[in-house]
């Protein structure tokens, strides 16, 4: 049975320091002029996760999207054929591409 005024005693301690404490950051707040950011305020945005401000991060979007556009261009120029209801790359077609990349006039010579 006393552990029971043990375990009061000791809440009632712990709930007057807590109320200390809050009204000395309440009192710290409005003395120094501080502002406490809250917690919502601090999560990770997931447009924008290493916390950029609003110029550096459109234009770091806007490298993202030009970044893209070229990939897209660059990977639909490849030649693909679909084997086995795969997508793959088109060897010929790549070597082909090569030889007449590397002859100008579009004759190609053959080593028999």
């Amino acid at each position: 049975m006393s552990w029971i005024f043990i375990l009061g005693f000791a809440l009632s301690v712990f709930f007057l320091l807590m109320f200390f404490l809050s009204r000395f950051v309440q009192h710290m707040k409005q003395e120094q002029n501080l502002q406490i950011e809250s917690l919502r305020d601090t999560l990770i945005d997931k447009d924008n996760p290493v916390g950029l401000s609003g110029e550096e991060l459109e234009k770091l979007k806007q490298q993202q999207a030009e970044a893209q556009a070229h990939l897209r261009e660059v990977i639909s120029k490849i030649p693909v054929i679909q084997k086995d209801g795969k997508f793959q790359v088109d060897y010929e077609a790549v070597r082909k591409q090569k030889e007449s990349a590397a002859m100008p006039n579009g004759s190609s010579i053959k080593n028999d």
